[in-house]
């Protein structure tokens, strides 16, 4: 009965995001509500665990999400990241352009949120297929498969994030992991599969044949431009290898640590962001306050969604429906990376959001981490791999994709769906090949 009530809940949140178009937040909270009295708990209690669980969620991800939006804000206004994709194209050459266009990606893609990113990017698809005469899907598939696969594998994004805090998982080991299974899937997902979409004629809408760009002394250096990008993953893995190599009663441990911290990491390089990016190119502090100030706004709801998503995984535990869950599986012989990102996937395909999937996927296969000693690590990249997959048509990237490469839903299909596909399959794949040595 408890896990029939689970369901009936899940059936409840896809009917009421997708078929009555409800605020993702809100309809969290109501089948949060109502998963909770189904189960027995007392009214009082349903609220209070909703209380806490919103609080705990975003407690630790507010100052993430936030710094991140921040970061982002400044590597995009600043024409950092239209430098990283010229300079790199320009290093590659024609002929190894797609591989330019996947490091760019990858690069960008960490610190911007994957529809901030996608917009940033999309003129300079457009402005390099203008110039070489190369098919857009060709030019621009390995770009959009390194942002969604940044998106949905890697911290500082938000469903990642927020995985990994609640499974208390390792950010530099997630990022490390994440980053190992990232290379074959976007390799494949990008650079492989665009050679071989045939009979799909992309042409841009005429809005966007002519993107404005800006000149070479409007933007900062590529060297700057690249290290200000990833400086939060120079300092969270730089933490996570010297833990490998170095005893933690080292003198210089703690402060190493306290650099890869994720929150501290993230506010050092928005503080570098604003002198590299910002005042050292003449720019006032005011302007750059505006525009971080701006950023904000774009993760509002993004952090409420995730703040739904807190609550209902919180009903779960405390209602005992997670444990009895657990308690149900622990003796299965499917592997818990293979459940977890089942799961995910069926979540995925019904309600759309890659950040929904993954969040309500996290709080009803939390409990298995303990009762199997699977790594939470891998959990963590498992979850994110099966909440790529399938996207259709209720998830907004689809339709994203389909308006600005002028495709109909047919071949929308057949290339930005099979892509995301192949992206959460290689990142199960991965994941399982991982789980032998981790």
């Amino acid at each position: 009965m408890p896990l029939l009530i689970v369901v009936l809940g899940l059936f409840l949140l896809f009917l009421l995001i997708a078929k009555f178009k409800l605020n993702a937040f809100i309809a969290f909270i109501i089948v949060s509500l109502a998963v909770g009295i189904a189960e027995g708990m007392d009214l009082d209690q349903v609220v209070k665990s909703i209380e806490h669980g919103i609080g705990n969620t975003l407690g630790f991800l507010v100052m993430i999400l936030g710094l991140g939006a921040m970061l982002g804000k400044l590597v995009a206004d600043s024409g950092a990241a239209q430098q990283i994709t010229t300079k790199l194209v320009a290093k590659f050459g024609i002929k190894n352009i797609q591989w330019a266009l996947v490091l760019t990606g990858f690069i960008v893609g960490i610190p911007l949120f994957y529809e901030v990113g996608f917009v940033i990017l999309i003129p300079l698809i457009f402005t390099i297929t203008a110039s070489t005469g190369l098919p857009l899907l060709y030019v621009g598939l390995p770009m959009i498969a390194s942002l969604s696969v940044t998106h949905g594998y890697l911290p500082p994004h938000p469903a990642p994030t927020a995985i990994t805090a609640m499974f208390n998982a390792d950010m530099g080991k997630t990022l490390l992991y994440g980053i190992i299974i990232a290379i074959p899937a976007i390799t494949v997902a990008g650079p492989w599969f665009s050679r071989t979409i045939k009979n799909v004629n992309a042409t841009p809408l005429k809005d966007f044949v002519n993107p404005t760009v800006l000149t070479e002394e409007e933007m900062p250096g590529i060297n700057i431009s690249i290290f200000t990008a990833l400086l939060p993953i120079i300092l969270i893995m730089f933490s996570t290898i010297a833990d490998l190599f170095f005893p933690k009663d080292y003198a210089f441990m703690p402060f190493v640590n306290f650099l890869g911290n994720p929150v501290i990491a993230m506010l050092i390089s928005v503080l570098v962001a604003i002198y590299t990016l910002g005042l050292a190119r003449g720019k006032r502090m005011a302007d750059i306050m505006g525009s971080m100030s701006s950023s904000i706004s774009g993760i509002t709801m993004v952090l409420l969604i995730i703040a739904g998503a807190g609550a209902l995984k919180e009903v779960l535990i405390d209602s005992g429906v997670s444990l009895y869950i657990a308690d149900s599986l622990k003796d299965s012989s499917v592997s818990p990376l293979l459940l977890a990102w089942f799961v995910a996937t069926v979540i995925r395909v019904c309600v759309g959001s890659a950040t929904v999937a993954g969040l309500t996927t996290a709080g009803i296969v939390m409990p298995l981490i303990g009762a199997t000693g699977v790594s939470p690590e891998l959990m963590v990249l498992a979850i994110g791999s099966g909440s790529l997959m399938l996207s259709h048509v209720n998830d907004g990237g689809f339709w994203l994709f389909k308006e600005y490469f002028n495709l109909s839903i047919k071949d929308t299909l057949k290339t930005w769906t099979v892509m995301e596909t192949t992206v959460g399959v290689m990142g199960l794949i991965g994941v399982m090949i991982l789980s032998l040595f981790v």
